[in-house]
């Protein structure tokens, strides 16, 4: 019994959908899917139900794309409403998500709580000396401007600072009751838990849309064995305090190469996956960087 992760499917791009439906059936493993399926809410239902039909068990958890105020019926659904609407829907055809009861990991090794979250991101993640007045203003100096900010509503909240601070504290308690001492997590979330990991060498002024400061230190308070993310469309594995940190992005069809099958992008989680002898010195040590 393996846990394997992904994310980014973008299964309205390109083709993404009509081979994720070839994707080789596990039904003896789990499946996290770390965000970024698609802006509708049926379309959400049906790929995490395709995916649900060829693992035992599915875990996912929104990225942006999800939350945005476009497409079919439930165009007229916004922020709070919208996130509603798809959790109702990922729950209709059997996958868990961050409102769900955080499940025990029943396969090999230590025991494992799988912590899906949901915690958006604060803008924190910008240089130091950049006031969170002109972080906008810093991002479009280099023509960046994500489209969160047209589509992505906070209602009910004022902000979508508001709201990430609501579901950090919310998970926050929710994880210090789940993960008692000895226990280790994995935890999932679409956005990267720290701004070191963010890696975006072609759009570095993207990163105040890439996370929260408020996470840095969860992979330690939490004894997380692996945290699990996407959004950044650049796979990699980082180490840090003995934590192994994983992006999982599949993404847009120019960003993978389906000759290869998505098969080949998905990333064990658990048990941690053995490393071939040549890969062992293109990742970084264990331990603190």
């Amino acid at each position: 019994m393996k846990l394997f992760a992904i994310s980014d499917l973008h299964v309205n791009s390109g083709g993404n959908l009509e081979r994720l439906r070839l994707l080789t059936p596990r039904p003896d493993d789990w499946l996290i899917v770390a965000g970024d399926v698609c802006e509708k809410v049926g379309l959400l239902a049906d790929t995490l139900g395709l995916l649900a039909a060829k693992f035992a068990k599915v875990i996912w958890v929104p990225g942006n794309h999800e939350l945005w105020s476009e497409g079919d019926g439930h165009a007229s659904l916004r922020g709070l409403a919208k996130y509603e609407a798809l959790v109702a829907a990922a729950r209709d055809v059997g996958a868990l998500t961050p409102e769900d009861p955080y499940p025990l990991w029943p396969g090999p090794g230590p025991a494992t709580v799988i912590a899906p979250l949901f915690l958006l991101y604060d803008y924190s993640f910008r240089p130091a000396d950049v006031p969170l007045e002109k972080v906008l203003d810093w991002s479009a100096e280099d023509g960046v401007l994500c489209t969160d900010e047209m589509l992505l509503s906070p209602e009910p909240y004022r902000s979508r600072i508001e709201w990430c601070h609501v579901r950090c504290r919310l998970s926050e308690a929710r994880l210090e009751r789940a993960v008692p001492p000895g226990m280790q997590s994995v935890l999932i979330n679409h956005y990267p838990l720290r701004q070191d990991l963010v890696h975006i060498p072609r759009i570095p002024r993207f990163s105040p849309w890439c996370g929260t400061k408020i996470t840095e230190d969860w992979h330690r308070r939490f004894n997380a064995a692996v945290c699990v993310s996407g959004h950044l469309h650049v796979r990699r594995t980082d180490w840090l305090d003995g934590t192994r940190f994983e992006e999982v992005s599949l993404g847009y069809a120019r960003h993978w190469n389906p000759e290869r099958g998505i098969d080949a992008y998905l990333r064990q989680i658990l048990p941690e996956p053995e490393v071939p002898p040549d890969l062992i010195a293109l990742r970084a040590p264990r331990g603190k960087r």
